[in-house]
């Protein structure tokens, strides 16, 4: 906990000193006394947003004729009940979703929302199983008992909407 401590005291010491000089003031010792809570793993980038639309290949088209981005080929997920495609920004992708099979929760969230719209994000970690038990013990529901293998090729879950201010949050092993 110590060793935990005098990290964020560090980082702090420098967020401190780039800051405003009204902030500069603050002591230290402020900051010691909180209780800063301790991870056995870390939050990374943000690896995409998903995009659940209706038509997959007018959305790719989109993205590639008419912005100019480098969109991927169309790859099937059978066992998550999509089709992906990835759109490349440079410091993130975006995920295009469709529906694969009767069974697609793709299928079910375009029926709410005919025109598509934001899925989930995607937010990398360090330390998924490690990841999963803290976020059971903060009561935070996942959707799985077990990480799948998501689009990437790694191990994913995904947060309930409803413990993460109704964003459905997907995290990736990075």
């Amino acid at each position: 906990m110590a060793a935990c401590m005098g990290k964020v005291a560090a980082g702090l010491l420098t967020r401190l000193q780039t800051t405003a000089p009204m902030v500069r003031t603050l002591s230290m010792s402020h900051f010691l006394t909180q209780k800063v809570p301790c991870s056995l793993w870390k939050l990374g980038r943000l690896n995409h947003v998903a995009i659940a639309v209706p038509d997959l290949e007018k959305a790719q088209s989109f993205y590639k004729s008419v912005l100019g981005a480098q969109v991927s080929e169309t790859v099937p997920l059978p066992e998550h009940g999509v089709y992906t495609v990835f759109v490349e920004l440079g410091n993130t992708k975006l995920e295009l979703l469709h529906p694969l099979g009767e069974n697609s929760p793709i299928a079910g969230f375009l029926q709410k929302n005919k025109a598509g719209g934001m899925h989930h994000i995607c937010i990398e970690v360090d330390d998924i199983k490690a990841a999963m038990a803290e976020l059971t013990e903060k009561k935070i529901r996942i959707l799985s008992e077990e990480p799948k293998i998501g689009a990437h090729g790694k191990p994913v879950i995904f947060l309930h909407p409803k413990d993460c201010d109704g964003v459905l949050v997907e995290l990736e092993q990075a």
